[in-house]
């Protein structure tokens, strides 16, 4: 990224054009902007929600908040033996929250946060960065509320930037790069509510909405190779 800051405009402006930004460790001075071969997505309408889950969920007994502790959800998100979020990628999405533009969802049990998951907005496409559990169950928790709050604001598309096992379990899907793209011009062209109004669900409706959920189908062109066009444009904005 040179000697550019990283701010909450550059930040918005790499996320319109598909980029996000990760560091090599906590202690790294420097920063990296991925756009990576094939996307991690997870389809609003298809969730994967097993009967246990669905129960986990609908007996209420882990609390869910958002935007209470957002700096909270970002540290326990690093505070593992690897991580890519240093301190200027704190310092940024920091600002990027006090401006209205990244958010966090909590999960609590008996008092202390146990789970949740932070990630930025552009148009109606939010884009997850990182989630944490620190009790079991607490991330899926974490998820499955998360799905129904987008589906709820009239989000459209929901970027994990990569496909893990656990993500996968849970219904996520791998997508080529020019697939990901189209679905995030789209999405740029609509807007949605991460707060929307009147929105104060119980337990069992989130469980039992998400879990009534049909899975959407996620088509596009097959994309091959290094594409770094959105990284020469991300350059010339900033040079």
């Amino acid at each position: 990224m040179g000697g550019n800051e990283l701010t909450p405009d550059l930040l918005l402006r790499a996320y319109r054009i598909g980029l996000f930004p990760m560091a090599e460790s906590a202690d790294a001075p420097g920063l990296h902007w991925m756009d990576p071969p094939r996307r991690g997505v997870l389809p609003l309408r298809g969730l994967h929600i097993s009967r246990s889950l669905r129960a986990h969920v609908a007996r209420g007994r882990m609390q869910v908040s958002v935007n209470r502790d957002f700096a909270g959800v970002m540290r326990a998100c690093a505070a593992r033996p690897q991580t890519w979020i240093n301190g200027p990628i704190h310092k940024a999405y920091g600002a990027l929250h006090e401006i209205g533009a990244a958010h966090s969802l909590e999960v609590w049990q008996d008092g202390a946060l146990a789970g949740g998951i932070y990630g930025v907005q552009i148009g109606s496409a939010f884009c997850g960065e990182s989630m944490f559990s620190a009790r079991r169950d607490a991330s899926k928790t974490a998820l499955v509320w998360l799905v129904h709050r987008l589906v709820a604001g009239g989000f459209t598309l929901f970027d994990t930037q990569y496909l893990t096992p656990h993500l996968a379990s849970l219904g996520g899907v791998e997508i080529p790069r020019a697939a990901y793209h189209r679905l995030l011009a789209q999405a740029l062209k609509r807007s949605a509510s991460f707060t929307p109004p009147d929105y104060q669900p119980s337990a069992s409706e989130v469980a039992s909405g998400v879990s009534a959920g049909v899975s959407a189908g996620i088509s596009g062109a097959t994309g091959k190779g290094s594409d770094p066009s959105a990284i020469r444009q991300l350059k010339t904005q900033t040079s």
